[in-house]
C-alpha cells in the first residue's frame, strides 16, 4: 500500500535556491491553447535571472522539438531547440536499448519519432515489409487503420514495441479528442498484450531522458495535470509544483490520492518565484497566513481569510488531505463538500 502522503512541504527561499531545473509541462502551464498564459514570459525569464534552468517538457510524440521552441517562441517565451524535451525522444532512447544501431523502427506516428529515431542512429520506416526489429507509437492526427494494422502486424512477430504516451484524451479548439492511448489501445486489444514500454508522463523514461538532456541534478516537476506530471514526479522521486492555470480544479486536487498529490500548489506559475510555507495543525484546524480551515460534518470550512490566497488554497488542500486520510480504512471515497472553501478564495 501506498504511504501517505506527508502533506505540503514548506521552503523558506524561492523555488530556484531550492531546486537547479523546471520541468515544465505546457499547455495549462506555460500555455492555454494557442495563447501564452498572462505574465508567463517575464516570469520564466526572472526565473532563468535567478539562476534555475527551464526545460520544456512534451508528452507529445508528434511535433518536433524543433517546432515546439519556435511555437513558444512566437508566444513570447524565450525557448531554444535543446531547451524541449519530448516523449518522442524518450521513446527512441527506449528503442534504441532494445536494437541494434542502423535498426529498421516501425514509426506509428509523426515527423517526431522520425527525427528522434534518426537522431540516435536509427531507421524510420512505415511498413511491415520493411522488416522492422521494433515499433514505436505515438500520437499523429492521420494516424489511421491501416498504420495501426502494420503495427499489429509488427508486434505480433515479438519485436519490442515503445508507446510515447498513453494519454486517453487530447484538448482541441473543437473540444476533447481521442490521443495516443487510445490508438495504443487498438493495436493493444489486436495483439493481445500492452506496450512493452510507455516513454511519456506519468512514466519515468521522460523524466530520466530530461534530466540527460538539460544536466539537471535537482529538479522540481511544474504541471498542472495530477495523472501525469505530479504521479510522474511522485513516481520518480521528484518534487513537484501544481499551478491551477490548466486542467486540476480545487475539487479535483482536494480529492488526490497520495501518489497524486504534489509537494506544492500555486495559483500560477509565479509560485515558482515564491517561499512556500506548509500549514499547521492545530486541533481541527488547519492555518496559514491568517486563514484556518476545518472541516465539519463532512463540509470544508473556513473560519478566517488571509490577504494571500495562494495560502489559502494551501491551507483547504491540507484540511481536505486530512480528511480523506482520516476516512476509515473501507470507505475508500468520500463527498467532501468544498462549496465554503470555493466562495472564500473567491473561486467562480
Amino acid at each position: 500500500m501506498t504511504a501517505k502522503h506527508a502533506g505540503l512541504r514548506a521552503s523558506g527561499a524561492p523555488l530556484p535556491a531550492v531546486y537547479d531545473c523546471a520541468m515544465l509541462d505546457l499547455d495549462g502551464v506555460v500555455y492555454r491553447g494557442g495563447t501564452a498564459i498572462d505574465g508567463v514570459s517575464d516570469l520564466l525569464e526572472r526565473v532563468r535571472s535567478a539562476g534555475m534552468k527551464l526545460a520544456f517538457v512534451t508528452n507529445n510524440a508528434a511535433r518536433t522539438p524543433e517546432a515546439v521552441a519556435a511555437q513558444l517562441r512566437e508566444l513570447g517565451v524565450q525557448a531554444e531547440t535543446t531547451d524541449v524535451v519530448t516523449s518522442a525522444q524518450a521513446a527512441a532512447r527506449e528503442v534504441s536499448t532494445r536494437v541494434e544501431k542502423g535498426s529498421a523502427v516501425l514509426v506509428v506516428g509523426g515527423e517526431g519519432l522520425d527525427v528522434a529515431l534518426r537522431e540516435l542512429g536509427l531507421r524510420p520506416v512505415h511498413s511491415a515489409a520493411d522488416s522492422p526489429s521494433a515499433v514505436v507509437q505515438g500520437f499523429h492526427p492521420d494516424v489511421g487503420w491501416r498504420q495501426l494494422a502494420e503495427a499489429s502486424y509488427v508486434v505480433t512477430s515479438g519485436v519490442p514495441w515503445v508507446a510515447s504516451n498513453l494519454d486517453l484524451t487530447i484538448p482541441t479548439a473543437d473540444g476533447i479528442a481521442p490521443g495516443n492511448g487510445t490508438l495504443v489501445g487498438a493495436v493493444a486489444s489486436a495483439v493481445g498484450h500492452a506496450p512493452d514500454v510507455v516513454a511519456g508522463k506519468p512514466h519515468r523514461p521522460l523524466f530520466d531522458e530530461t534530466i540527460t538532456r538539460i544536466g539537471a541534478e535537482h529538479p522540481i516537476v511544474v504541471g498542472d495535470r495530477l495523472d501525469t506530471d505530479i504521479e510522474g514526479a511522485n513516481t520518480c522521486g521528484a518534487h513537484s509544483l501544481l499551478v491551477m492555470t490548466g486542467v486540476t480544479d480545487l475539487a479535483a486536487l482536494c480529492r488526490a490520492g497520495a501518489e497524486q498529490r504534489p509537494t506544492y500548489v500555486a495559483w500560477t506559475l509565479g509560485g515558482l518565484l515564491a517561499e512556500h510555507a506548509a500549514p499547521a495543525r492545530r486541533e481541527d484546524s488547519w492555518q496559514l497566513g491568517g486563514w484556518s480551515v476545518t472541516v465539519h460534518d463532512a463540509a470544508l470550512e473556513v473560519e478566517t481569510t488571509g490577504a494571500d490566497r495562494n495560502a489559502g488554497l494551501r491551507a483547504v488542500v491540507s484540511a481536505a488531505w486530512s480528511w480523506y486520510d482520516d476516512l476509515p480504512p473501507k470507505q475508500t471515497e468520500g463527498d467532501l463538500d468544498i462549496g465554503a472553501a470555493s466562495a472564500a478564495l473567491r473561486l467562480p
